[in-house]
Parts: structure tokens; sequence; C-alpha cells
């Protein structure tokens, strides 16, 4: 009896040591030849903050092969077999006698994630990174030599260091692709790629753009100013309550074009926890960096088409929607209450699909996504909407306009700022035409009291001659050439005797200019100026020909 009570203790004791001795084998980051690892055991990085195991939605019995967040319940942030999920628990990952990286699985064949071609001595090991890889072992130890990452075969988050693009040599493209729906990893509708053609970031629904990030460009944070960042024109996350700074870089080498992201902090404003970051792209559209407490980096949900605000791109619209309409998620019922259903579990319709089918039909007045797919329509444009105060009843999306009242206060506004620039363009004309009259009102003065000197007989008051255009003719006999001396470059001279005195009279007909020639200074009528004196300095008197004067300074 105390025999097989010593084999009993024995047997119990082996089996505590080789339970422990699995669980220590498989807490480390690295898994080696022969070690297993199931859906109660785990990888974790050196530095604690990834773990790689089999992960299972709510609701369902799929499960994955993933990574997450250790602390973190955000969920995987990576995928293996996202589109092809085991249908129970009984995934086993393990490196085989082969040297294959292979899940194993109760009712089927292995799932190969690396398959080795020349037997070489493997090992897989999650970094401190998050990315998961395999390598081959050399003899001595050292100058491993990387088969197979994860951070090539990126699902619906990018981490630091991950690479989006794309590698000309090989064709590999790196992008990430939402879930199909909150519950459901498989690949969704949007996808966010990087444009190697113009260097930037690119949201996808379906194969239509609905979202690009802008330019990539310097930029100083307040912050943090000893570094030098570069930041997207769309792409805005000065408002992150927790201080975060991410750096882009673009590096395009070795056949590469590729853009990848680094998290820098702020050592006295960002809490130690949060020192890690992972964007993810929601089955909505949207991105958010891993938690849902942190702000939203990239929204497509604003985005229909017709508005190119904060990145939105614009495509073809249906004639009956216009940029005033759009989905607002709100509780309460139709009335009447008229709907359609394209349900079903197998009918690989996403919320997006829900949305833009109701978008384009010109009935459909509200919609609501399955919980794992399909859609309920509610059609009908004589429809109303009855809103829940309470907010108690089901919320689904409701198709608004922007309230009249809204439009008419928009309305009003552009009008006031137009009755503005209107009133200021009025001041400032009156203002010109107010200051050109003073001007003119001064001149017309100067020309009143030289007129009134002298009339007719050359007044010396200010040393001026002053002469009415009849005087002149008069004293020329009409521009006769019994008084014509010559002529000069510049028009024919007259020899006149007025009062007793001797003048010389330069006769030129056009607008009046004031000019300086070696006799004095001469206002005249100016039809024929040469080119040559119209590049004269003094040009700005019109009033002698309006009252006929010819005004002339003398020296004799």
């Amino acid at each position: 009896m105390q025999m097989q009570k010593a084999v009993s203790i024995t047997i119990t004791i082996f089996f505590v040591i080789l339970y422990h001795s699995v669980s220590i084998v498989l807490s480390v980051d690295t898994l080696k030849q022969g070690d297993r690892l199931n859906s109660s055991s785990y990888l974790v990085s050196a530095n604690k903050v990834f773990t790689l195991g089999f992960y299972i939605p709510e609701n369902t019995n799929n499960s994955y092969l993933g990574i997450w967040f250790t602390v973190n319940t955000y969920g995987p942030i990576w995928l293996f077999n996202r589109d092809k999920p085991i249908t129970d628990n009984s995934g086993v990952l393990t490196i085989s006698s082969t040297m294959k990286l292979i899940i194993n699985t109760s009712g089927g064949d292995p799932i190969d994630l690396y398959a080795n071609e020349n037997g070489m001595n493997i090992t897989a090991t999650l970094l401190n990174s998050g990315n998961f890889l395999v390598k081959e072992m050399s003899i001595n130890g050292f100058g491993d030599k990387v088969l197979w990452q994860s951070f090539d075969y990126p699902t619906d988050t990018l981490l630091p260091g991950m690479k989006l693009g794309v590698n000309h040599s090989t064709g590999r493209n790196w992008s990430i692709t939402s879930w199909f729906s909150e519950n459901n990893p498989a690949s969704g509708a949007f996808t966010l790629e990087w444009d190697p053609s113009r260097h930037r970031l690119i949201i996808r629904r379906r194969e239509v753009v609905y979202w690009t990030s802008g330019d990539l460009k310097d930029y100083i944070d307040d912050d943090r100013p000893d570094l030098k960042l570069k930041k997207f024109e769309n792409i805005d996350y000065s408002n992150d309550p927790d201080h975060l700074i991410y750096n882009f870089v673009n590096v395009t080498k070795d056949g590469e074009d590729y853009m990848s992201y680094f998290l820098e902090t702020n050592p006295n404003r960002t809490p130690d926890y949060i020192n890690i970051s992972g964007w993810k792209l929601n089955y909505e559209g949207f991105i958010r960096d891993h938690d849902t407490d942190r702000m939203i980096i990239v929204d497509v949900r604003r985005c229909y088409g017709y508005n190119i605000e904060v990145g939105c791109e614009l495509w073809e619209q249906p004639k009956c929607r216009n940029h005033k309409e759009k989905f607002d998620f709100r509780s309460g019922h139709f009335l009447p209450s008229y709907t359609d259903s394209s349900y079903g579990i197998n009918s690989g319709l996403t919320g997006s699909d829900c949305r833009d089918n109701c978008w384009k039909d010109c009935e459909c007045v509200g919609y609501l996504a399955g919980s794992e797919s399909g859609c309920e329509y509610w059609k009908g444009k004589d429809s109303t909407f009855v809103q829940s105060l309470d907010g108690l009843e089901h919320k689904k999306y409701v198709l608004t306009s922007e309230p009249e009242n809204k439009r008419k206060k928009k309305k009003k506004i552009w009008i006031v700022i137009a009755v503005v620039i209107t009133v200021f363009l009025l001041l400032l004309g009156c203002s010109w035409f107010i200051v050109c009259k003073i001007k003119q009102g001064k001149w017309k003065e100067e020309l009143d009291k030289l007129m009134t000197l002298e009339d007719n007989a050359g007044g010396k008051g200010h040393d001026l001659r002053l002469f009415t255009y009849s005087s002149i003719l008069a004293a020329t006999n009409s521009l006769s050439s019994e008084n014509k001396l010559g002529g000069g470059g510049f028009g024919p001279v007259y020899k006149v005797n007025l009062n007793g005195k001797t003048f010389f009279i330069l006769v030129l007909f056009s607008r009046t200019v004031l000019s300086k020639i070696n006799l004095g200074w001469l206002i005249y009528p100016q039809d024929q100026v040469p080119l040559t004196w119209r590049t004269q300095p003094l040009r700005d008197v019109i009033f002698a020909m309006q009252h006929h004067l010819i005004r002339h300074h003398l020296s004799i």
C-alpha cells in the first residue's frame, strides 16, 4: 500500500515538473523545434509588451494565431489566418521534425507559416517590436538569417517600424486592411496604402480613394523642439491628450519605396505606460492609435465624395444626393415603417457597404448594418424619422439634411460679408475721389491766382507773364508765317512784340505739358509733341487747355 502511494506521489511530481517545464518553455519569446503552443499557452516578447497566442473573437468558436499587446484589451494587432479561421480551439503551433513552422489542427491538414526547404535548424521569436520572425540558426550561433517575418504580412494595424509601401524588385506590397466587422477579422472594405508615385498615404474603400494624407513636410513640435520631425498635411494630432508625437519617414532604396513611423514622447508630459503605439484601421474606416481612449487620427466616415475637407477626396455622386446630406446615428423609428432587408451571414456586406448602397438608392432614408454582415434599409422619401428623446430605442443610421434655419444663417453670414466688402470698396473709392478733387482744387486755385495777376497785358507777379490763347493768336497774327522765325525740333518759333517787349514763343498742340527749354518754362497745347518729349518728368498740368491759356515764363 505504501509502495503504491509512493509511486502515485512520484508520478504526480513528474507531471507537475513536466507541466512547469512546458510552461517555462512556452512563456519565453522563442519557439524551438519540438515546442508546442496551444490555445492556453503563449509567447511573450522580452520587454513583456507583446504576446503571441491563439485568439478567439467573441460569440464565435473560430480561432486565429495572433499577436496583441500584453497589458491591453484592445484586441489583436496581427493575425496569421484571418481569412481561414480554425473552426475550434484545437490549433497547436509547433516547429516540426522537418523544420517547418506549422499549425496542427484536429480536423484538417497542417497550416504552413513557413516551410523550410533545406532542413536547416530554425527558431521562431517574438521581438520587442511586435515582429514575429523565423530565423535559420547558424552553426556557431552568429549571423542568423531571417527567413520569414510577420511584418511582411500586416493585417489591420501598423506598428512603429513596420513598412507601408512596395518592393519593386520582388513585387511585395505592404498595406493594411480593416476587419470585415467588429468581431469578424476577415479582410474588410478599407485599406491603408502608400502611394510611391506621389509619396502620400491613401485610404481606399473597395478600390475607391476616400482619403489622402497630403504631402510629407518638415515639422517642429513645441514639446520637442530638439527633434527633426516630419508630418502629413492632413493628419493632425496636436490635440492628443497623451502628447504623443509621430515621426514619419519615407525610405527609397534597394528597390523599395515605403513609409514608416516612429513614436516620440514628451518625457515631462507623456505617462510611461503610454509609450506603445499601433495604428488600427477600423472596419468603419477610421484610424485610432491602439487604445479606444485615444483620439481618432483619421476619420473617413466624414467623406461622402462631395467634400474635400481634411483630406477627403471627390468621386462620382448619385444625382439625388447633395452636399447638405449625411448619415447620423440616432435612436428612434421611421413612420411609416417600411423596411427592406438584405441580411444574411453569408451576404458579404460590411457596414460601409450598407451605407454606400443606401446613399446610392434615392429611396433610401436609413440603414443598419448587422453585427456580422448584412444590411437593413428604410425606404420612402415620405418617411418621417421620430427621434427617441430618452435614447432607449434601437439606433440606426438616418439620412439627415442641414436644417433650413442653419442654411439661412449661413446665407445671412455670406450676405453680411458681401455687404461689408461692398461698403469698404465704396468708401475706398469715395476717398480716392475726394483726394483727387482736393488735388485738382489746389491746382485750380493756383492757376486762378496766376490768371488774376493781369489780363492780356502780361502781369509781373511771381515773375510770370500770363497770356490768353486769343492774345497769342493776336500777337502772332494767327500764327502767321510773317512772324515765324523758323522751325525747331519741337515746333515753330515766333517773334512777337507785346506791350513794348519782345518775346520768343514756341507753339505746339496737344495735351498740356510742362517742360523746360533754354528760354525758360512753357505751358502750351501739345497735340503734336515728339515722342522724346513724352518722357519728360513734368506732365500733369491739364487745366490750361480748359482755360485756353498759354503760360510762358521767359528770361529775356
